[in-house]
């Protein structure tokens, strides 16, 4: 593929698979921006479906802002990883393969950059795209959290929007995405580049579409849980002599015991009685109440029945 000689200021990494009926509208609104320094990097994760076949025909319309790259599957990270490789901007900008940016979108967010040269990262907002909450923010709005910190990204999971644009030196100073993480890889690179000095900033306006998917794997809580743990426990060294140490000690138990409650849910509705026994025994340890030991007790002794009494409850909500 041939490419025009200028370097684009921005590049805008979109890892890709298995989304072939959103691809390309989120190429088309990246293409679209009203700030058009830019290029996107599709890295299609070994689709099976026809993503990189509808990425490639976008990509003949305008070859020298598109970038579409094939590769085996290997996971966000990877794929992420990849495109960043062959990426040529000053800028790194994350845009995932079923989302979609405003128009003023990228615009706002590097005049922030331009205007604030010590900020390294800006994090933008959105509105949610289908689900019950469609058209809601998906963070606050105005925001008057604090502002985004190592501290603060390690108390509010929700601390950095995923499209955020960043400078290169950030990916230069800490390196790539963990590729060994499966959910909450975003969540240790941002923690990796504030643990490094980098400093944030954050855009709260809403300017971008934020798609929700019943089968999209940010909706798997015990893979998001146990990933999210992960990251705290292996960000224990390097917080060993900080200040935010308690912050993650208590972060971690959190973590924890969201994990066991969502271990426990899954196995009463996959009938599973001696796991939700363990999970709810590990919650009571950690959550002492008497709903815990109680629930706990009954998954011990009548697990089916508890089972039975959780999937009628669900029933009835639903």
């Amino acid at each position: 593929m041939t490419f025009a000689t200028a370097m684009p200021r921005v590049s805008v990494i979109t890892p890709a698979y298995n989304v072939e009926r959103y691809i390309a509208d989120t190429m088309w609104s990246v293409l679209h921006q009203s700030y058009s320094d830019l290029e996107i990097v599709v890295a299609d994760d070994g689709s099976t479906d026809a993503t990189l076949a509808v990425a490639r025909a976008i990509a003949r319309s305008d070859p020298d802002r598109v970038q579409v790259l094939a590769r085996p599957n290997g996971g966000p990270s990877a794929a992420r990883n990849a495109a960043i490789a062959a990426a040529r901007g000053e800028f790194l900008a994350l845009v995932d393969s079923d989302d979609i940016w405003e128009r003023e979108f990228l615009e706002r967010q590097m005049a922030i950059l331009a205007a604030r040269p010590d900020v390294d990262l800006v994090t933008g907002n959105g509105r949610y795209l289908g689900s019950l909450r469609h058209g809601q923010p998906v963070r606050p709005y105005p925001d008057r959290r604090p502002p985004v910190s190592l501290e603060t990204i390690i108390a509010d999971e929700e601390a950095v929007y995923v499209m955020t644009v960043f400078r290169r030196r950030v990916y230069d100073t800490i390196g790539g995405f963990d590729e060994t993480l499966r959910g909450s890889e975003d969540f240790e690179f941002w923690l990796r580049a504030a643990l490094a000095g980098f400093r944030f900033a954050r855009n709260d306006e809403p300017l971008s579409w934020y798609r929700r998917r019943d089968h999209s794997l940010s909706t798997d809580s015990i893979t998001m849980l146990t990933g999210a743990l992960t990251v705290c426990r292996r960000t224990r060294p390097a917080c060993a002599d900080r200040p935010e140490r308690e912050v993650l000690e208590r972060k971690i138990e959190y973590y924890a015991a969201e994990l066991d409650a969502a271990q426990a849910r899954h196995a009463l509705r996959t009938g599973n009685a001696g796991e939700a026994a363990r999970a709810l025994r590990s919650l009571q340890a950690r959550r002492p109440s008497l709903r815990h030991a109680i629930a706990a007790a009954l998954a011990g002794r009548a697990g089916r029945v508890l089972s039975a009494m959780y999937q009628i409850k669900r029933a009835v909500q639903a």
